[in-house]
């Protein structure tokens, strides 16, 4: 196994990471966490246009015809950059499950539609029961002639507020099992949402579903058999996550040695003190720690082999070294790492909500 990038895939990097630092300023991002869309319309399409929406679709649906792995690269990226826009909620919760478990028409009118840029997406599975798993699913959806009707309510779902479909993770049959995915009109009557506030001013939000319609025609998979496409699911946002998570480290990483080389005490830099060295050198660390098991839980995803040991690994290892990471940060910044003026803050407040994400008693070893 190489895990070093190719050079295609060297190029998308660095090409990511120039139109991001041009365009996704910390003034953007924060004028974004202000912004009721929680995004700009104008940098979706122009992102839809460089193709990284569709970047690992087939080419007959739009897409670019690139891998996983290519998309966990660019997700690094934005990572990095703290890029605001529902990227993640349409590509990776919304139509890799349609391009994995979709149906040919449900592929051919939903994932040009999303690759230009037309269609957010966004993914209704958590609940206030706050588990991973099939008995936690208590939204129901009840058969109604050609149709079924939807009710409950779902928590923590990303960019609910500018959705155009919902996946709805909901309940068709006593069995513990018997789920089914729905993909839901998000600008029905029936649909409800409410913006959460969030340490990370991200927009996750609860929705409602009052008798919302959902035709059989719109069924995600099999009927009673969509837990299993779920647990896929979750298993590629939790390693999509952790590479996301991986440019944000690196990030914080390169800033805070940066600082230690600047900041002078007792009329010398601080880096230059031992201790601060051993932070730096254990951050960097960490750092390529998340790297290596991030990239060979996606690198083995792309290649359709079985991962869940590696999957598991890197999360947990990402849980574990996060809070690590800026904790040491922030030591080495002092005060100034704690003021709003610091861009330090972007990141520790995204990287722990995704302790408790993407991960838990879903994963169970095949």
């Amino acid at each position: 196994m190489n895990l070093a990038l190719s050079e295609e895939q060297e190029i998308l990097k660095k090409a990511a990471r120039d139109f991001l630092e041009e365009k996704c300023h910390k003034s953007f991002v924060k004028q974004m966490e202000q912004d009721e869309k929680g995004y700009s319309p104008e940098l979706w399409e122009e992102m839809a246009n460089l193709g990284w929406i569709g970047l690992a679709f087939p080419e007959k649906y739009g897409g670019s015809g690139m891998t996983f792995l290519d998309l966990c690269v660019l997700l690094e990226e934005m990572g990095r950059a703290c890029l605001p826009a529902p990227f993640f909620s349409t590509v990776v919760l919304g139509a890799l499950p349609i391009l994995n478990a979709g149906r040919e028409e449900q592929k051919e009118q939903y994932l040009p539609m999303i690759d230009s840029g037309k269609a957010i997406f966004s993914l209704a599975l958590m609940e206030p029961e706050l588990e991973y798993g099939p008995k936690a699913i208590a939204v129901e959806a009840t058969p109604d002639g050609d149709a079924y009707i939807i009710n409950g309510s779902k928590l923590f779902v990303p960019y609910a507020n500018v959705a155009d479909y919902l996946l709805c993770v909901s309940r068709t049959s006593k069995r513990e099992e018997g789920i089914t995915i729905f993909i839901v009109d998000a600008k029905s009557p029936g649909v409800k949402y409410t913006v959460l506030k969030t340490m990370a001013h991200d927009k996750l939000c609860e929705v409602l579903f009052d008798h919302v319609p959902a035709a059989k025609g719109n069924i995600l998979g099999q009927l009673n058999q969509g837990w299993n496409e779920i647990q896929k699911t979750v298993e590629r946002a939790g390693v999509a996550k952790c590479c996301e998570l991986v440019g944000n480290f690196q990030w914080v990483l390169e800033d805070t040695i940066a600082y230690a080389k600047e900041r002078k005490q007792f009329d010398r830099p601080i880096g230059s003190f031992q201790v601060i060295q051993h932070y730096c050198a254990d951050m960097a660390t960490y750092v390529e720690g998340a790297r290596l098991s991030a990239y060979q839980a996606a690198w083995m995803l792309s290649e359709g082999l079985p991962c869940t040991k590696e999957i598991a690994v890197a999360k947990s290892w990402i849980n574990e070294v996060s809070p690590l990471i800026f904790n040491l940060a922030h030591q080495i910044h002092g005060a100034m790492g704690l003021t709003m003026e610091h861009d330090l803050h972007f990141y520790t407040t995204r990287a722990k909500p995704v302790e408790f994400s993407y991960g838990g008693d879903i994963t169970t070893e095949k």
